[in-house]
C-alpha cells in the first residue's frame, strides 16, 4: 500500500468477541484501520481479551474504545472522543437473548423484555444516531440484524422475544433510513446466518469464518448503492 492510497477506517461497536471481533480482525487483515468498542476488557495484561490481543498484534491498525450500549450517554461521549475522525464504515454488532429463549412472549418478565430490547434494538440505534455525523460521504452504516427479524419468514414462532427485538431494530433502521435518505449512505441490516458463536451455540451449521467472509463481500459491494438493504451473509435479500 503506497503513501497515496486511502486507508479506510471502520468503527465496529461490539467488537470484543464473536462476530464483532471476527469482523474486526477480517477488516484489519484487509488493510483497514478499525476502532473497536467493548463494554468490558480483560484485567490481566498477561491474558488479554481477544480485542486486546488483536490490538497487540496490530497496534497501528486497531484502537479500542469503551462503550456500553445500555449507557444512554455513552454514544455521544464516544462521538466526542472521536471528533475529527472520518469513518468509511460504521457497524454496530449487538445481540443477546434470554435464559429461556423459547418462552412465549406473554410469559416474559418486564425486566427481561427491557434488557433484550435495549441491547438489541434501542442501543444500536443510539450509537448510529450519535456517530453518523462522522461517516464520510458515501460511507456505509450497518447493524447486525438476523434472519429471525424477518416477519414474513416467521412461520414457526419460538424465540419470540429475540425475534421481536430484531424486528424492532429493522423497523427503527427503516425509519432512520427514510429520514436520512438525502445523505446518500448505503445502509445494511445484516443477517449473519446461524453461526457457531457463543450466542449461536455449538450446533449452528455455519462456521464463523464463512459468515464473516460473506459479510465482508456484502459490505464491500455496498458503496455506490445508497439506501437500506436487508441482506444475509451471502448477499441474498431477506424478506421484511
Amino acid at each position: 500500500m503506497d503513501a497515496n492510497t486511502h486507508t479506510p477506517t471502520a468503527l465496529i461497536a461490539g467488537a470484543s468477541r464473536g462476530l464483532g471481533l471476527a469482523l474486526t480482525e477480517a477488516l484489519v487483515e484487509r488493510g483497514w484501520t478499525v476502532i473497536g468498542t467493548a463494554r468490558n476488557l480483560g484485567r490481566d495484561p498477561d491474558r488479554p481479551c481477544g480485542l486486546q490481543a488483536l490490538r497487540n498484534r496490530h497496534p497501528r491498525h486497531v484502537t479500542i474504545e469503551r462503550l456500553d450500549l445500555l449507557d444512554a450517554a455513552g454514544p455521544a461521549a464516544l462521538r466526542d472522543r472521536l471528533a475529527g475522525r472520518g469513518l468509511d464504515l460504521l457497524f454496530v454488532n449487538a445481540g443477546t437473548t434470554s435464559a429461556q429463549p423459547d418462552q412465549p412472549i406473554g410469559e416474559v418478565e418486564a425486566s427481561v423484555f427491557s434488557h433484550i430490547m435495549l441491547t438489541n434494538a434501542l442501543g444500536p440505534m443510539r450509537v448510529i444516531e450519535a456517530i453518523d455525523g462522522l461517516v464520510v460521504p458515501g460511507g456505509t452504516i450497518g447493524v447486525m440484524s438476523s434472519g429471525q427479524g424477518s416477519v414474513a419468514n416467521n412461520v414457526s414462532g419460538r424465540r419470540e422475544l429475540y425475534r421481536g427485538s430484531k424486528a424492532a431494530l429493522n423497523s427503527f433502521m427503516r425509519s432512520y433510513a427514510a429520514r436520512t435518505a438525502s445523505r446518500g449512505h448505503p445502509m445494511v441490516l445484516m443477517a449473519p446466518g446461524w453461526v457457531r458463536t457463543e450466542l449461536g451455540g455449538p450446533d449452528a451449521p455455519i462456521a464463523l469464518e464463512d459468515s464473516i467472509a460473506g459479510m465482508i463481500e456484502v459490505l464491500s459491494g455496498l458503496p455506490g448503492h445508497p439506501g437500506l438493504h436487508y441482506l444475509d451473509y451471502l448477499g441474498r435479500v431477506v424478506p421484511w
